[in-house]
């Protein structure tokens, strides 16, 4: 039997296979990383990404398509991480404004919204580059075109969607040579083939025998993928709103004419209750998440505009003593600043280790959120940030490549006057963070920081995963890997040898300052040999040394 329409119920059912899909298969995903680097992230971002999408679509399951996907590109554009996961969010997001006014939809329509997103997708990268996730999406939206315009069966039209998606899969190694010298696809463009598969699962009624049972929470993600949970990076004592409050508004007409909803004097209303506010509202509902220390205030307010759904309260004091126990050590602890605390100027940095965390505060950071690269911050995470450091201007650091399409999504759903600087390494965003001057204007400021990014030159030393062949480089697991400007140009079983092979590569006669930032697992003995070495043979440089405790790289290397 044909499936010639798509309704709001069956659409949500699709969307959820597909994320089971993709969080049964995550790991696969990270293992297609092009680098040997420890980041496999791709398969985790985007997990995390469609896992929050998914859960917006379960809250809201109904009739109207278009409805189940405005929800889910609200989830998909809050929880989106990496760039795989801005991309995946922008795919849905294109798709949803083009379903928004439609109760059902045909094959055709289908086909049509696929296309949407693509075009979508695409305008929200700067430099699309083939051969990728983007390229993937393309192709099938294509297909989809062409084969709803022989036949309106969305099976069918779904079913040739996901064998283009697979062909294109296949061809990303012919369109991007780094993939085909290393052997694998694309990582992204896997990603999305799987949450097809999920979708063309869903309209068949096939069983995926790798499928969970249920959705991975948030915590259990984290918690898996890196090696410290989230919440040991602060202290209980320091969380200043202790209970977060999540609940919707179903808006009633009854209240409106009494309480007419305008978002912005809701949002500021509730900004003085608390911190952590996210408000995201449309013609039928508002959704709002606080940390607040008087959640019934907070509901009690929200009541007058209509009815309480989907209400959820959490002790984050007793949740955090619970996750971590006593045996904690506080990485970061940036403290929010007051509501009435309102700055000209703000600064978002993202870090990782709290030695490096330090450094970025001890030269101005306002607030420095954990992350790199095993662990991206979601849009959410940074629109957290950016409201909690209530300034009127905000600069963000993302300070890695895989951070910046999230930073650029949270500055275009945020109130704030956000700046994004374009910073992909920490030495990068240190040098910026030291060209912000607050007596200067915001565009002079960000000319300036933009500008301190090419007067450093940044190195790492970190391990490889797994066997590879990259750049003419035989690599073997748990060689050591000198990477310079994101290039990986030597490698070596001895961690010093790579390190000081590295520099030899890096320093030159206009290097006037080193800076070095050692992580965890290095001694105070290879620091000291670091060190004397740097001083034999590079006599004219000037050397900084800092902890920066850092995980995955042993070191990292500012050149000036």
């Amino acid at each position: 039997m044909s499936i010639t329409t798509l309704d709001g119920k069956r659409f949500a059912e699709m969307v959820i296979q597909g994320a089971n899909q993709l969080a049964a298969n995550a790991k696969m995903v990270d293992a297609l990383n092009v680098f040997p680097v420890p980041d496999g992230d791709t398969g985790t971002n985007m997990n995390l990404s469609i896992t929050s999408g998914a859960k917006e679509v379960r809250n809201n399951i109904q009739e109207h398509i278009g409805n189940v996907g405005k929800a889910l590109s609200k989830g998909l554009l809050m929880g989106a991480r990496g760039n795989s996961g801005v991309i995946l969010s922008q795919l849905f997001r294109g798709f949803a404004k083009n379903i928004e006014n439609k109760a059902v939809i045909s094959g055709k329509e289908f086909a049509l919204a696929l296309e949407s997103g693509v075009e979508t997708a695409y305008k929200a990268v700067m430099k699309p580059v083939e051969g990728t996730i983007l390229t993937v999406a393309k192709d099938a939206a294509s297909k989809a075109v062409q084969a709803s315009q022989k036949t309106d069966d969305i099976e069918k039209i779904m079913g040739e969607v996901l064998n283009e998606a697979k062909a294109s899969l296949k061809r990303t190694p012919d369109l991007l040579p780094v993939l085909k010298e290393v052997g694998v696809v694309d990582s992204g463009g896997q990603g999305l083939v799987l949450v097809y598969e999920g979708f063309f699962a869903e309209l068949t009624g096939e069983k995926l025998p790798s499928s969970p049972e249920s959705l991975p929470t948030m915590n259990d993600l984290v918690t898996a993928e890196h090696h410290k949970s989230v919440q040991s990076y602060i202290n209980t004592e320091e969380i200043v709103f202790g209970y977060c409050t999540e609940f919707m508004v179903k808006f009633e007409k009854d209240k409106l004419v009494k309480h007419p909803f305008k978002e912005e004097a809701f949002r500021n209303e509730l900004g003085g209750l608390g911190d952590s506010l996210l408000v995201v509202a449309d013609e039928e509902l508002v959704k709002v998440h606080i940390h607040s220390e008087q959640p019934g205030t907070v509901l009690s307010y929200g009541q007058r505009f209509g009815s309480l759904i989907n209400i959820k309260i959490e002790n984050m004091r007793q949740q955090h003593t619970n996750i971590v126990g006593d045996a904690y050590t506080p990485l970061v602890s940036d403290k929010p600043q007051k509501p009435n605390d309102i700055h000209e100027y703000g600064i978002v940095a993202v870090s990782m280790g709290s030695g490096v965390a330090d450094l970025f505060r001890s030269i101005g950071a306002t607030r420095v959120i954990e992350g790199g690269q095993t662990m991206n911050p979601s849009t959410e995470d940074i629109v957290k940030a950016i409201k909690e450091v209530n300034a009127k201007k905000v600069f963000i650091l993302p300070n890695n490549k895989n951070i910046f399409m999230a930073a650029e999504q949270a500055k275009e759903v945020s109130e704030e006057e956000v700046y994004v600087i374009s910073s992909k390494t920490v030495p990068q965003g240190l040098s910026a963070l030291l060209a912000f001057n607050p007596d200067s204007d915001v565009k002079d400021n960000e000319t300036a920081m933009n500008q301190a990014l090419h007067n450093v030159k940044t190195g790492q030393i970190t391990f490889a995963v797994r066997d590879t062949q990259i750049d003419g480089l035989e690599i073997l697991k748990d060689d050591f890997m000198g990477i310079a400007e994101g290039k990986i140009i030597g490698k070596d079983k001895d961690k010093l040898k790579a390190a000081e092979d590295l520099l030899d590569k890096m320093v030159d006669a206009d290097s006037e300052i080193l800076t070095i930032i050692y992580g965890e697992g290095v001694s105070e003995n290879e620091v000291d040999a670091l060190t004397e070495y740097v001083g034999e043979h590079y006599k004219n440089i000037e050397v900084e040394v800092h902890n920066g405790k850092q995980p995955i790289y042993s070191f990292i290397f500012s050149i000036e």
